[in-house]
């Protein structure tokens, strides 16, 4: 039928009739909330380009998820360390007295209801800010893989609840797969950032972790923005190497990546709504120039209706405060 008779206003009339027919709802069971972690007490240190995002010493980070949690019911975080020193392999981060496994085990008994993910990559504990370990003047990814796989059990060993390898070495699902079920956490989830891209929008984040590479950039093992098939490949070799979660990275330029990740593979797919997306967002909303809160809700509408089922951003809690 056509119109007349079919009128497509009609399921728009009023508030009610639009939220019964909503097909795509964010609720803060989709969320996951990233932080980051620094040595020293008592430290809040502010990310300038990322507004209402901070650097939070251990003590300061435990009341900071106490209070998210009590405010929001947002169970899920993510954890970045920035260590005390840096080295030129990360071994730093194997350490069992690393900044993000003492950050892990503080939570686990403060807030024990409160799921951490914990980021597995080099790039924020070596000296040169890339990825791995330098070989020949570009990263090696077979010696890499043994640092990831250390840094891992580490993790795991501290009580993290998901590892979530993110550096996008060759291989390194299938080689941290085997060291957890070796060390006994052959039920600890692998959420493996599976089509990472070589983005622009990570500028606000490598403030953040003082990770910003020193030389060269990462094209060599993050992935072309031009590609697409290529993404499905990676993901399904993340697949076959024992992940049981994968990750497009970042998500608004790439939600096309998203549906057909989640199109091909009968798997969780997770988006990470970056900080260059989120910092424009509060850029232009400082300058009066969009509605804040509107336009949060609609991005994270968009990042699930692709086919995310879970979404990292740093609107986690600002959008549960202001629409649940």
């Amino acid at each position: 039928m056509s119109f007349p008779i079919t009128r497509l206003r009609r399921l728009r009339k009023s508030p009610a009739i639009r939220n019964m027919v909503r097909e795509t709802i964010v609720n803060r069971d989709d969320l996951i909330m990233p932080y980051f972690v620094c040595p020293g007490e008592g430290v809040q240190n502010p990310i300038k380009s990322m507004p209402g995002n901070y650097q939070w010493s251990v003590d300061l980070l435990v009341k900071e998820v106490k209070e998210l949690y009590a405010s929001t019911g947002i169970d899920k975080i993510l954890l970045f360390g920035i260590p005390e020193q840096k080295d030129e392999d990360g071994s730093v981060a194997c350490r069992h007295d690393a900044i993000v496994p003492r950050a892990v085990k503080a939570l686990k008994e403060a807030v024990p209801e409160v799921m951490i993910v914990a980021d597995v990559c080099n790039c924020e504990y070596t000296t040169h800010g890339h990825c791995g370990t330098i070989v020949d003047g570009d990263v090696n990814n077979d010696i890499t893989l043994k640092t990831l796989s250390a840094q891992s059990v580490t993790l795991a060993e501290a009580g993290a609840d998901i590892i979530a390898p993110s550096d996008m070495m060759d291989g390194r699902v299938g080689a941290i797969r085997r060291v957890l079920d070796e060390s006994g956490f052959e039920n600890t989830p692998i959420m493996a950032y599976s089509a990472k891209y070589a983005s622009a929008f990570y500028g606000p984040f490598r403030d953040a972790a003082e990770s910003a590479p020193q030389f060269g950039d990462r094209s060599t093992y993050q992935m072309d923005p031009a590609n697409t098939d290529e993404a499905l490949r990676e993901v399904q070799e993340d697949i076959n190497e024992g992940a049981d979660m994968v990750m497009v990275k970042p998500a608004l330029s790439y939600l096309d990546v998203i549906n057909r990740v989640k199109s091909s593979f009968n798997m969780p797919v997770v988006a990470y709504n970056v900080s260059g997306e989120f910092s424009m967002v509060k850029a232009a909303a400082q300058n009066g120039w969009i509605d804040e809160q509107r336009i949060i809700k609609e991005i994270l509408t968009s990042i699930k209706r692709a086919g995310a089922d879970v979404i990292i951003t740093y609107h986690a809690k600002e959008f549960v405060l202001n629409n649940e």
